[in-house]
């Protein structure tokens, strides 16, 4: 006989330890190294979909054995999805649910939503990609029903604590190690444009952030010193060191990045972050050994070199790799000299002697294990690098010769960048019969003339626990059982999923039984806990439903597809603001930092009927000077869900801009219920598309037609590659100048940083949809937007002047003009992957 009791298929555990998984390996990695929590992808709705994910099939296995361990599992639906994917998107996480996911980590709000409509017991987390970076952002998001909010990576411990403080019921989840995208999550289209649609924000960036540019000015000279080619390439995060304050700052989970990483790279960062945390809530000190043990094990994974400046609140050259965007592994030693292998070299010139087979002498400040990975490379011949491998285990101090296929300089840099021990201690922790046991509380009742009991309980959650019984207990006829003998016979966990922490024994004195019947209950006990603990997760099978679809085809047309068109103008002066409205423009937009610059205030602005456009960036530093431009009966153009719950607040009308992208209805929907007055589409968007939204859409529809998409926005500053920042971005003269960033195609990148720090990187075209504008307007986009943020004052004109003959061209049934020379339609028919 068993009973058993459950609760919430697992307890919540502070700081949760979440690791990355891209396929079974890696998850099995990652399991055994002790993560509590795994967040991986399924199907083609993640930001990894080159990762290698999972099968149906996999993924219910990998489910189980976390779930058996304590683990939870998460599944990354972190993308923005297009109108026509919303039902399998909604089909995906009904599946995964029934297969035993525990929550689902989120960028689209028309997917949050609808998730929320259609399957509300759902656990949810808001993605890092949805741009969360502030009390006010995050509130919004519990108020919508979200279990946890994944913030932004550019936030600092005091920001992290402070949104805790505002807001201590939500679950905080942080990025605690391994890469950094350079521009803010959720607002790069880098990737979309200079890799022909393979969007960052549909889990197929090609990572052109990693690639060589160079600083240029208006005449093309390069101002991007030698060794500072990598002007977007920040270094690793690595919190590792500050798990005790981030934890203490309310950080609910640590999460490290690494789905596209193999097995061995994610049980080393697990392996170490898992010490790290446990000694944290143990009290214990770590000894200085110990500790640069940890980091060296750190070091031996891929890694960029390691930074946690957004972590001290900097954001400066300290957390940029400029000079390689590889694997820097950790520099273990120098290149004494070589020796040619064979020391026959007659008649070869010096260059020739040089590229011969040769044994490079290597003397040691940190040990080597036999098989390691060794890159010898000096820096002035930083592209004539090569590798060998360790012949066997060396210590610090030691001076070792290893085979090399042509002599290299004194002075080199040797690196270990792949570890051997690494990849032993993820290959035996992979055979294991149990990649991880969990520890249960066990206790035995042994009463003559009752039956004999066993009762597992988990120590990390003691709502689940099962108790089996069996035999009678009867009294002894030879040698009585001792209590002893209990804990030893009961403890053999044997193949089981379970390992004993401790034992409460009640024995009457005099039993007897044989050992054999004791390990039937024990056995019975040890699958009945694990029913329980499954018994939840069968139960959300049999009762969650498959969501309903509601199409855009039973959704009634909308009263803005009858609206008149409007030509629009982003400009920077007052000046450029004459010209579009002389050319008829009817609708202008300023950004609150070109307003300021004017001398205008919010009420001038509103006297004056220019809308203003906050940044895409709204962290706890820009209340003060977002918060008065938002204003009640006014318009303005907002850039994140904080300053979308602001101005719904304040009674302001607030226009979404294509930072905050709208890929489909529901989306639409549910943000005009809370606030959006308008939507500006996003560049990725394909007129296909703007098709099957456009007659349903719930409020004005826009987009920008002529203009310079941005495609990054950075906290740091992109001109410091120039190694000149003098820290006092009022007085900088390079923010002055028109420079840009060159890539290795010869393409030239506009980029701007502005009073506060923050960089943002243009396309190399202009985009020019003007002949698309009859389109545009049938599939009832309203408002056509000039941004002329980059263009002179007479360019403002004529390029407002080009739309509105465009617009007049389409209502007369006429065909507007070519396309200009030199511009692109963007993403309008490529797409995005």
């Amino acid at each position: 006989m068993t009973q058993t009791s459950h609760s919430h298929p697992t307890a919540p555990t502070y700081p949760e330890l979440l690791a990355p998984a891209g396929g079974p390996e890696p998850f099995a990695a990652a399991l055994a190294a002790g993560a509590d929590a795994i967040y991986c992808g399924m199907g083609s709705f993640n930001a990894r979909r080159k990762a290698t994910n999972f099968t149906d099939e996999a993924f219910e296995q990998a489910c189980r054995a976390a779930h058996l361990a304590g683990s939870r599992v998460y599944v990354t639906v972190n993308i923005v999805i297009k109108q026509s994917e919303m039902g399998d998107a909604l089909q995906l996480i009904h599946r995964c649910s029934t297969l035993g996911a525990d929550a689902f980590i989120i960028q689209d709000w028309g997917l949050f939503f609808e998730v929320k409509r259609t399957m509300p017991a759902i656990e949810t987390h808001i993605s890092t990609q949805a741009n969360i970076h502030d009390d006010r952002g995050t509130l919004w998001c519990r108020e919508q029903g979200a279990d946890r909010v994944t913030l932004s990576r550019e936030l600092s411990i005091d920001e992290i604590a402070a949104i805790h403080d505002a807001a201590p019921d939500v679950d905080l989840e942080v990025f605690s190690h391994g890469a950094i995208c350079f521009c803010y999550s959720g607002l790069c289209l880098l990737s979309s444009f200079a890799m022909a649609g393979r969007s960052a924000n549909r889990g197929m960036c090609a990572q052109p952030c990693r690639l060589p540019y160079e600083l240029i000015d208006e005449n093309g000279r390069a101002l991007s010193p030698a060794g500072r080619e990598r002007a977007l390439c920040p270094r690793d995060t690595n919190t590792s060191q500050l798990v005790r304050r981030l934890y203490d700052a309310g950080a609910a989970s640590l999460k490290l990045e690494g789905r596209m990483k193999a097995p061995d790279y994610v049980y080393s960062i697990v392996d170490v972050y898992r010490r790290e945390i446990d000694d944290m809530l143990a009290g214990a000190t770590v000894a200085k050994d110990e500790e640069a043990a940890r980091q060296r094990q750190l070091k031996r994974c891929f890694n960029r070199d390691f930074t946690h400046a957004y972590q001290d609140g900097t954001s400066g050259d300290e957390m940029m790799s400029y000079e390689r965007s590889n694997n820097r592994g950790q520099i273990v030693g120098t290149v004494l000299g070589s020796r040619p292998a064979n020391r026959d070299v007659r008649g070869l010139k010096p260059d020739d002697r040089r590229r011969r087979a040769a044994i490079a002498r290597i003397e040691l400040f940190e040990p080597v294990g036999k098989g390691d990975l060794l890159e010898l490379r000096h820096d002035n011949e930083f592209d004539q690098f090569l590798t060998t491998i360790a012949a066997d285990d060396a210590a610090a101090g030691d001076i070792i010769e290893c085979r090399v296929p042509r002599s290299m300089p004194e002075g080199c840099h040797v690196r270990v960048i792949r570890s051997q021990r690494a990849i032993d201690a993820a290959g035996a922790a992979l055979k294991r019969d149990v990649l991880r046991r969990r520890a249960v509380d066990v206790s035995v009742v042994a009463r003559r003339g009752e039956p004999f009991t066993v009762t597992l309980t988990c120590c990390d959650n003691p709502a689940l626990t099962a108790t089996a019984t069996g035999f009678t207990v009867e009294a002894a006829k030879t040698r009585a059982v001792e209590a002893a003998d209990l804990v030893e016979h009961v403890g053999r966990m044997g193949s089981s999923p379970f390992e004993a922490a401790s034992f409460d024994v009640s024995l009457d004195a005099g039993c007897g039984m044989g050992f054999s019947a004791v390990h039937k209950v024990r056995a019975a006990a040890c699958k009945a806990l694990e029913e329980a603990i499954f018994a939840p997760y069968e139960e959300r099978t049999k009762t969650l439903e498959l969501p309903a679809i509601v199409t855009s085809d039973s959704r009634p047309m909308s009263e803005h597809y009858r609206d008149e068109p409007q030509v629009c103008a982003t400009v920077t002066t007052l000046e450029a603001t004459e010209a579009a409205r002389a050319e008829g423009a009817t609708r202008i937009y300023m950004t609150t930092d070109a307003l300021e610059a004017v001398g205008l205030s919010p009420a001038d602005a509103f006297e004056q009927g220019i809308v203003p456009v906050l940044d895409e960036v709204c962290r706890a530093v820009d209340h003060e000077r977002v918060d008065p431009w938002i204003v009640a009966g006014a318009t303005v153009a907002v850039g994140n869900i904080s300053e979308l719950a602001v101005a719904a607040h304040a009674g302001a009308t607030a226009e979404v801009r294509s930072c905050l992208p709208v890929h489909n209805t529901p989306c639409m929907e549910a943000l005009a219920e809370r606030g959006a007055g308008a939507f500006w589409l996003s560049p990725e968007i394909t007129l296909d598309e703007i098709v099957s939204l456009g007659a349903a859409a719930p409020a004005a529809l826009g987009i920008t037609v002529f203009g310079r998409p941005r495609v990054m926005t950075s906290e740091h500053c992109i001109l410091q590659v120039a190694n000149g920042c003098i820290h006092d971005c009022a007085n900088c003269r390079l923010r002055a100048r028109k420079l840009s960033l060159k890539n290795i195609d010869g393409k030239v990148m506009p980029v701007r940083t502005d009073i506060h720090g923050r960089s943002r990187l243009y396309d190399a075209y202009p985009i020019d949809l003007t002949p698309q504008v009859p389109q545009l307007l049938d599939a009832g986009v309203r408002r056509l937007m000039v941004d002329g943020t980059l263009l002179e004052t007479d360019e403002v004109g004529r390029a407002v002047a080009r739309v509105r003959r465009a617009v007049e061209a389409a209502q007369a049934g006429r065909k507007p003009a070519a396309r200009l020379r030199g511009a692109t339609s963007g993403c309008m028919f490529v797409g995005i992957s």
